[in-house]
């Protein structure tokens, strides 16, 4: 079965506060998109990946991929206006014969080979896969314009999503035909269809890098992951 990757990293980063795309900001020496390929150049299943990029840096990504040796990246394309509209974008450039299809954050770049590896072979049995880890805190429903709360919600039942997320191909495609808002999972997409979505327990590790504090627990955590990987 012929496995592609679509890893969307066209965001800005306007809550990061830099001057540069998110992906290429320096952690531990290396931009964080190399860190998040990484993975994937290790990953036997992975057979190429698509890189969804801001337009007007395209240049800029296509040298890091060949300064890092990044050989498993096919294409490298321009995203779009949101998350969506790049992992749209991504799926028109996947090939013909792919029947699966892992997206991944291009911001969360520390994903072990192991939960890569268990999602992958999870999505051979399942339509739909999805890494998460189970809300430690209480969550509460807020009203938006009192901000009363509503009721507080079973937090056994809750779990926090995560990247990567696995598809065959067909599912996917389907979901991303007929889209009417801008949801920021795309999984949704595939529960709107009446898929069911395979939970894969997680890592509470696998952060999203969204704003300068979350770079320097990345930090502390990519050093730890060095540690454990010699």
């Amino acid at each position: 079965m012929k496995i592609q990757a679509i890893i969307p990293t066209a965001g800005l980063g306007k809550r990061f506060k830099t001057k540069i795309p998110k992906a290429l900001v320096s952690l531990k020496g290396k931009p964080i998109i190399v860190h998040t390929l990484a993975v994937f150049e290790k990953n036997f299943s992975i057979e190429s990946l698509i890189l969804v990029v801001p337009t007007r840096c395209l240049n800029r990504f296509e040298q890091v991929v060949k300064q890092y040796k990044l050989r498993k990246v096919k294409k490298i394309i321009a995203g779009g206006q949101n998350r969506c509209d790049s992992v749209k974008n991504g799926l028109q450039a996947i090939d013909s014969d792919t029947k699966m299809i892992v997206v991944h954050d291009g911001a969360r770049p520390l994903l072990t080979n192991s939960i890569l590896d268990r999602a992958i072979r999870l999505g051979r049995r399942w339509k739909a896969v999805v890494v998460a880890v189970p809300v430690k805190s209480t969550i509460k429903s807020v009203d938006k314009k009192t901000l009363a709360v509503q009721k507080t919600l079973n937090r056994s039942e809750l779990w926090e999503i995560q990247t990567p997320q696995v598809f065959k191909r067909d599912i996917l495609c389907e979901a991303y035909q007929n889209i009417k808002d801008n949801p920021t999972d795309d999984a949704a997409l595939v529960e709107r269809l009446g898929h069911k979505v395979k939970i894969l327990p997680g890592d509470y590790k696998n952060i999203k890098i969204t704003t300068p504090e979350d770079l320097k627990i990345a930090e502390v955590f990519l050093k730890q992951k060095n540690k454990n990987e010699l």
